[in-house]
């Protein structure tokens, strides 16, 4: 009789466990919605997941590792804190894949994300794309995951392509360097990793060498560390061609800076080829040599433009192919319509909808799409690009965009740059770090004390005078920045 009782405490115990469980479980999914809004909890959560809670671990399962790692990147901090809310500060929580979510949840789209990357393993031909923002740099005996064949060609991007391709046609380049040079996003990272991809497969005995500016710069410090400059200046110049990224990162580093000059004249002087890639025109980057923007713009620099709607239309094509999925054309005219900027804002519209589709089990439309990604939309395209300021600023103070991005400090350039990075902070999303790196690799701090001159100027209307094109002139500060607005509008 007494071990019935027992095993009845013991079954009533489990009950309550599982009772008090399940309300746990309930509290934390009612506190997601509240912390991440009952739009997206419905869109992500309330019928895609299925949360469980034991020993302090709470499971959110889902349907697919894309999916899991989809979720974990936008809303683990919410998870979290709405977990340790009901469950207390020591619950963890993880993402993982729910067999029996998997069993009602079978979409064909994601299978081969599903599946673990395998080394040299053929993917979609867009798919490449999103894998290989990661690798920043590969020794010459790795396969890159970029190649020309993949590159969506426009009129924004059709000089710099046939640039890359000359290079790989002729043994000896009409240009050396070849620079480019464009926004984030535009496709220089693509074209440098696809002209190596290319050289190895059309000419399979010459070496090359794809790295970032930072690795080369990590590796030249290294080697002085360990007193091996001398093999790793023998791998660098012994390339036929190099191929080097983000080359702006040098910028305030003299001793590199040095370095990579006398590499690069060693590499010109055996006539190998030197590809660069960066976010500005060499005369843009401050805090490098005059002797490296003297090699830079001594070869062919290419501006890589913002892609036109037909190439934006292409691109959104191409990578919807790619995750075997359709996109109805109506839905990709609309994307590329809206997101004007760079070509990450595309995929990532794409991979949005495509993700959203596989969770709901529905398909792609224009109406659900303009629900899904109004507010992607919204944040991706800014009604003003700070480009936009830096070219009103400069022709309303008589100088240049470029003056602006200097280290000139005359009382013309200081009050352009002044009221530049104040309406990049007004009218964009862009953080004081972002600001200052896209003026001219300038640090936070410097955009935050411009700030708060020119709203010290404007609360006191203050009476300012530079020097334009015409002479001398005086405007008072309330006069320039309505001035400045309109025309930004």
């Amino acid at each position: 009789m007494q071990g019935i009782v027992k095993e009845d405490i013991r079954t009533s115990t489990k009950c309550v466990e599982v009772r008090s469980a399940e309300s746990a479980v309930s509290a934390i999914n009612d506190a997601i919605a509240e912390k991440i809004g009952q739009q997206k909890f419905r869109i992500w959560f309330k019928n895609s997941t299925r949360l469980t809670l034991s020993d302090g671990l709470l499971k959110v399962g889902v349907i697919n590792p894309f999916i899991a790692t989809w979720l974990e990147s936008h809303f683990s901090a919410q998870v979290a804190e709405a977990a340790r809310t009901v469950a207390g500060d020591n619950c963890q929580v993880c993402f993982a894949v729910d067999s029996q979510l998997c069993d009602n949840h079978r979409p064909a789209a994601f299978d081969w994300q599903a599946k673990p990357a395998v080394a040299g393993a053929a993917l979609p031909a867009t798919g490449r794309i999103e894998m290989s923002m990661m690798q920043r740099s590969a020794p010459a005996g790795q396969r890159l995951k970029l190649s020309l064949d993949t590159f969506v060609v426009g009129q924004s991007n059709e000089l710099a392509y046939n640039a890359a391709k000359a290079v790989i046609n002729d043994k000896q380049s009409p240009f050396n360097p070849l620079f480019f040079h464009g926004g984030y996003g535009l496709g220089k990272t693509h074209l440098l990793q696809g002209i190596c991809t290319e050289l190895r497969r059309t000419r399979p005995t010459a070496t090359w060498l794809y790295m970032s500016a930072e690795d080369f710069a990590n590796q030249f410090v290294l080697a002085l560390k360990t007193r091996k400059l001398d093999a790793f200046r023998s791998r660098i110049r012994q390339t036929d061609l190099l191929a080097i990224d983000d080359i702006h990162f040098l910028a305030s580093k003299p001793a590199t800076q040095e370095e990579f000059l006398h590499s690069y004249n060693a590499l010109d002087l055996a006539g190998r080829q030197v590809i660069l890639a960066s976010d500005s025109h060499p005369k843009m980057i401050t805090q490098i040599s005059e002797k490296l923007i003297n090699r830079f713009v001594s070869g062919m620099v290419v501006k890589i433009e913002q892609p036109d709607f037909k190439t934006r239309c292409e691109i959104c094509r191409r990578y919807a192919m790619s995750m075997k999925k359709h996109v109805p054309e109506e839905v990709i005219g609309c994307i590329a319509e809206h997101l004007h900027s760079n070509i990450r804002e595309l995929q990532g519209a794409i991979l949005k909808l495509v993700a959203f589709a596989s969770l709901q089990n529905v398909k792609i439309s224009l109406g659900m799409a303009q629900e899904v990604l109004a507010e992607h939309i919204e944040r991706c395209d800014p009604a003003v690009h700070l480009s936009d300021i830096e070219s009103v600023v400069a022709t309303f103070f008589g100088i240049t965009s470029a003056a602006i991005h200097s280290s000139k400090k005359d009382r013309t350039v200081a009050l352009a740059r002044h009221f530049s990075m104040y309406l990049a902070r007004k009218h964009t999303r862009m953080s004081s770090s972002e600001i200052g790196r896209l003026s001219g690799n300038k640090n936070h701090a410097t955009v935050l004390v411009a700030c708060k001159k020119v709203e010290e100027q404007i609360a006191q209307n203050a009476q300012l005078n530079w020097q334009g094109p015409t002479g001398n002139r005086v405007s008072q500060a309330r006069t320039i920045l309505e001035q400045l607005e309109k025309t930004i509008r």
